[in-house]
């Protein structure tokens, strides 16, 4: 009983070191992107950038460190499953295999950001807020289907690590949803996001 306690508790300090290390990551990545003086302007653009690999070289190490987190989490989780919905190969996860995965989600989230930063800027003619520009790539980069709203300045890391972890650990390809969140990006109302963002902050 006491080693079954201890086993869960290891899990679960194991499960918010790597969604610490994936909000840090996701931080650094959008923030290199705002400190640069590049922005993409279209989905089109988004795509492109795709293609490029200076900003997530930039925070190669910190891909890396999810990367070792994150394989003990997914081997536990694959061994913990009895009526298995987990894919068998999650068992023989290595960390080259996610941090393939992890390193893609982070240029896509760079080249989302730059996009809604973009947007943003154009429609309030001053610099993006980085904490609304983190916000808004991470819900519209999970749902990008649904209209982002910014009642909460809730990051939901969590999610974006199972999203991560999975998609790295089956060799998930990304493309189609990064597309659909590059589009959606471009169809945000950004002045009106704004001033609602600028209206919370306030509170």
């Amino acid at each position: 009983m006491h080693a079954g306690k201890r086993a869960a508790a290891d899990a679960r300090t194991a499960s918010r070191a790597l969604v610490r290390a994936v909000s840090d990551l996701v931080g650094k990545a959008v923030d290199q992107v705002l400190l640069g003086d590049e922005r993409v302007g279209s989905a089109a653009e988004a795509r492109k950038l795709l293609k490029r690999d200076e900003q997530a070289e930039a925070v190669a190490g910190d891909i890396a460190r999810v990367a070792m987190l994150a394989v003990p989490v997914v081997r536990r989780l694959a061994r913990g499953a009895r009526l298995t919905r987990v894919p068998w190969v999650l068992v023989a996860t290595t960390t080259a295999s996610i941090g393939i995965g992890v390193r893609s989600g982070v240029k896509e989230i760079q080249a989302l950001s730059s996009l809604i930063a973009h947007r943003l800027e154009q429609a309030t003619g001053a610099p993006a807020d980085p904490a609304l520009v983190k916000k808004l790539a991470v819900d519209i980069y999970l749902h990008p289907r649904r209209t982002p709203t910014v009642n909460n300045d809730k990051l939901r890391i969590g999610r974006l690590t199972r999203k991560w972890l999975l998609g790295g650990a089956v060799g998930r390809k990304t493309e189609r949803r990064a597309s659909r969140a590059f589009e959606a990006a471009e169809r945000i109302d950004a002045a009106k996001l704004a001033a609602e963002w600028k209206r919370e902050v306030r509170r």
